[in-house]
C-alpha cells in the first residue's frame, strides 16, 4: 500500500507538470519568450516562480534532516538561504534588470566590453548550474527509493526527461507558470501533513512533552561545529545566493527595475515563511526520531508522517510529502536547465529558439549522465559547496561591476579565475587528505568550508588588478552605470504606449 501511494504521488506531480507545461507553451513563440519570458512576469508570479526554483532538495529535504542531526546550529542554514535575498534585493535586482541582459555573460560583456570576460563568466555559470543540477537528481533518486522502492535512477531519469520536455517546448515563459504553481504545491505538501502530525501529537497524553524534549536536545550537538565553520558556511550561503545564475535569470523577466525590486521583496517573505515548515519537521524528527543517523537524515521528511501517523493516513501523507519533494526537484532543475540552455546556446549555438532547445537537451542529458555515475552525499553540504563557488566568482564581479566604476575587465577576470580556482583546489585537497589522522584539524576546516577566505581574496584581487590596470573608457562606463542606476520613471515616456501582457496579471 505504501509503495503504491508513493508511486501514485510521484506520477501525479509528473503528469501535472507536463500538463501545465503543455498549456503554457501556447504563449511561448519568440526568442524573448524562451530566454526571458518577454520580460512580462509580474511580481507575484515571478516571486512564486523564484521560490519554486530556489527552494530545492537541500531546502525541502536537507534542512529538516540537518536540524534533526545537528540541532540548533543547523538553524543557521535557512537563515543564510533567506538573508541572501535581502542583499540581492538591496544591491543587485533592479540594476541587473535595467542592464537589459538575457544572461550573466550578456551583463559582463555590456559592462566591460570584453569577450574574454564574457567567456569566463559563461564557464563559471555553466559550472554552477551544472553542478547544482546533480544534487537535485540525487534527491529524486533518494525519494523514489524511499517511497516506492524502485531503482533510484528512475527518479533521476524521470525528472530530467520531464524538465527537458517542459523547457524545450516553452522555455522561460513556460516554466514560470510551472515553477509558480509548484512553489505553492510544495508549501501545501509540507504544511498539510504537518498539521495532521501536530494534531495527532496533541492528542497523545505526553505528546507536547515529547516535543519539548527536542528543544532540550537542541544545544546538545556533537561539538564538531566551530565559529569559523559557521561564519564560512553563512558567507557561502548569503553571498552565493547573489551569484546563482538561475535565480538572477528570473529578474531578467521583470518588466522593469522597480518590478524586479518588488519581486525580491515578495520572495524574501515567501522564502522566510517556507523555512518554518522544514524547521518544524526537523524539530519533530529530533523529538520522535532521535536515533536517526547522518546517512538517513535527508529521508526524514519523507518517512516522518508514516512514523507518527498510523495506517492509511500516514502512508497517504508520506506520499503527499514525496510528491512535494519531486515538485522541488522539478522546479529547481527547470530553472537550472533554462539558465544553462540560455548560456550554452548563446556561446555555442545560434541565439534563437532552435539553439536554445538543442542546448536544453544537451544540458539535461549531460547532467543526468553525471548524476548516474556519482554517489549522493549530504544534500545541504553539496549545495553549500556550489554556493561557495558562486560567492567567490560571480558575486564579486556583479557587486563591483554594478557599484564600482573602476573595475576593469582584467581585474574582474583575475578575481573570478583565482576565486574559482581556490574553491576547487580547497575541495580537492580536502577530499584527498582532509580526513587523514596526520592532517591538522584547523587546516581541514579551512579546506572544507573555504568561502570565508576565498571571497575576500577574490575581491582583493579584483580591486588590486583594476587599480594597477588603470581606468576603462570613462564615457562608456558612465553611460552603462547611468543606465542601470537610472530611476524607472525616467524611462516611462519611451514605454508609455507599450502593450501590457495580461497573461501575467
Amino acid at each position: 500500500m505504501g509503495n503504491a501511494a508513493g508511486l501514485w504521488g510521484l506520477i501525479s506531480i509528473l503528469v501535472l507538470t507536463i500538463l501545465i507545461g503543455a498549456y503554457s507553451r501556447n504563449v511561448s513563440r519568440t526568442t524573448s519568450d524562451f530566454y526571458v519570458a518577454s520580460r512580462a512576469a509580474r511580481p507575484w508570479w515571478n516571486a512564486s516562480a523564484i521560490g519554486g526554483e530556489y527552494l530545492a532538495s537541500a531546502s525541502y529535504l536537507g534542512v529538516a534532516g540537518l536540524i534533526a542531526v545537528a540541532g540548533q546550529d543547523a538553524l543557521l542554514i535557512p537563515l543564510g538561504y533567506t538573508a541572501g535575498f535581502l542583499l540581492l534585493l538591496m544591491f543587485v535586482a533592479a540594476p541587473l534588470r535595467r542592464s537589459n541582459a538575457y544572461t550573466l555573460p550578456d551583463f559582463a560583456q555590456s559592462r566591460f566590453g570584453s569577450m574574454g570576460l564574457r567567456r569566463i563568466t559563461a564557464i563559471a555559470s555553466i559550472m554552477i548550474c551544472g553542478t547544482y543540477v546533480v544534487p537535485q537528481l540525487h534527491g529524486a533518486a533518494l525519494t523514489v527509493q524511499v517511497t516506492t522502492e524502485l531503482p533510484g535512477w528512475t527518479g533521476s531519469a524521470a525528472v530530467a526527461a520531464v524538465v527537458c520536455l517542459t523547457v524545450v517546448t516553452g522555455g522561460m515563459r513556460s516554466i514560470t507558470f510551472v515553477q509558480a504553481i509548484q512553489f505553492w504545491f510544495k508549501v501545501a505538501a509540507l504544511a498539510f501533513p504537518l498539521a495532521f502530525m501536530l494534531f495527532a501529537i496533541m492528542g497523545r497524553e505526553d505528546g507536547l512533552a515529547e516535543v519539548g524534549t527536542a528543544f532540550e536536545h537542541l544545544p546538545g550537538d556533537s561539538g564538531e561545529t566551530s565559529p569559523y565553520r559557521t561564519a564560512s558556511l553563512l558567507t557561502a550561503l548569503v553571498l552565493g545566493t547573489i551569484g546563482l545564475p538561475h535565480v538572477l535569470a528570473r529578474f531578467y523577466t521583470s518588466p522593469d527595475g522597480s518590478s524586479a525590486r518588488r519581486t525580491g521583496t515578495i520572495v524574501l517573505c515567501l522564502v522566510g515563511g517556507f523555512y518554518l515548515l522544514p524547521i518544524s519537521y526537523g524539530i519533530l524528527g529530533r523529538a520522535f526520531r532521535p536515533a536517526i543517523g547522518q546517512s538517513d537524515a535527508d529521508a526524514l521528511v519523507l518517512i516522518l508522517p508514516e512514523r507518527l501517523l498510523e495506517g492509511v493516513t500516514g502512508l497517504v501523507l508520506s506520499a503527499v510529502v514525496a510528491a512535494g519533494a519531486f515538485s522541488a526537484f522539478l522546479a529547481t532543475t527547470s530553472g537550472l536547465i533554462v539558465a544553462l540552455a540560455a548560456v550554452v546556446s548563446q556561446e555555442f549555438f545560434h541565439s534563437d529558439v532552435a539553439g536554445f532547445q538543442w542546448a536544453a537537451v544537451i544540458s539535461g542529458a549531460g547532467t543526468l549522465t553525471v548524476s548516474l555515475f556519482t554517489s549522493s552525499v549530504s544534500l545541504v553540504e553539496t549545495v553549500a559547496l556550489v554556493f561557495a563557488f558562486s560567492a567567490s566568482t560571480i558575486f564579486p564581479m556583479l557587486i563591483l561591476g554594478i557599484w564600482w566604476r573602476r573595475l576593469t575587465p582584467m581585474g574582474a577576470a583575475a578575481g573570478m579565475i583565482c576565486g574559482g580556482f581556490l574553491v576547487v583546489s580547497a575541495l580537492v585537497a580536502h577530499t584527498i587528505i582532509g580526513n587523514t589522522a596526520v592532517f591538522m584539524p584547523a587546516v581541514s576546516a579551512l579546506l572544507a568550508q573555504p568561502a570565508a577566505w576565498t571571497v575576500p581574496t577574490s575581491f582583493l584581487i579584483m580591486i588590486a588588478v583594476s587599480l594597477r590596470d588603470g581606468p576603462m573608457d570613462p564615457a562608456r562606463v558612465e553611460r552603462f552605470l547611468r543606465q542601470i542606476h537610472r530611476p524607472d520613471f525616467e524611462a516611462l515616456p519611451a514605454n508609455r504606449h507599450r502593450k501590457r501582457d495580461n497573461t501575467w496579471n
